[in-house]
């Protein structure tokens, strides 16, 4: 069982580095080359290159998703959860949905792959694709952090894990249904990570 259960460690941090790292060769990368490419390069480029990268990008947040599945199980059967795990397992679990749900159904209709409105749906994946990367940092922070952190009292969730959450879900309806605001940049979205690393650190100590 340990075995296994360091293989799944493994696999989830290679998944991981995979997805992850796709996820900022898109916001970091491919965003600003898609603004000042040619018309031929950026023809090319929706041809070729963007199908072949959210390949790589969905099915590295699959298998992620996957990996952290079993390692969430192993963690509830042997009482070892606590409110870093719980933070951590969302932000990943939202990012996961957002590729699937969002990013990759607008993406087809934003490269021309299906009929739509693709500025419509162009906007809508950079919205969920800014917000995952919003997530990343946080997420990471919580998932390393989690095996300092002690075990959760038997009592319920604290008010702080509450508030975290909230903050949280409130991030994720605004991917869905707002608008960019500070993420609309690349500096504007790696501050607002970092900001929001530290927010939902000081909120579960202090409440």
């Amino acid at each position: 069982m340990e075995e296994l259960n360091f293989i799944a460690r493994w696999g989830h941090l290679l998944f991981g580095i995979t997805w992850i790292g796709m996820l900022y060769y898109f916001n970091f990368v491919q965003g600003g080359y898609f603004k000042n490419a040619s018309p031929e390069g950026l023809s090319d480029a929706k041809a070729k290159l963007a199908p072949s990268a959210l390949w790589w990008f969905r099915w590295g947040a699959m298998f992620t998703f996957i990996t952290g599945l079993y390692l969430l199980h192993t963690i509830s059967a042997s009482l070892k959860f606590n409110e870093y795990i719980i933070v951590g397992a969302t932000l990943g679990t939202l990012m996961f949905l957002n590729v699937w749900i969002i990013i990759w159904p607008a993406q087809q209709i934003a490269l021309g792959m299906k009929s739509g409105d693709g500025p419509a749906a162009g906007a809508k994946a950079l919205l969920a694709s800014r917000t995952n990367t919003l997530f990343s940092a946080p997420m990471a922070y919580f998932m390393l952090a989690s095996a300092h952190k002690a075990q959760m009292p038997t009592e319920g969730l604290s008010n702080g894990l509450w508030a975290a959450l909230a903050i949280v879900i409130l991030l994720e309806v605004n991917a869905i249904f707002g608008k960019q605001g500070p993420l609309a940049s690349v500096a504007g979205v790696v501050h607002m990570s970092l900001l929001l690393t530290a927010a939902l650190a000081g909120v579960l100590y202090f409440l």
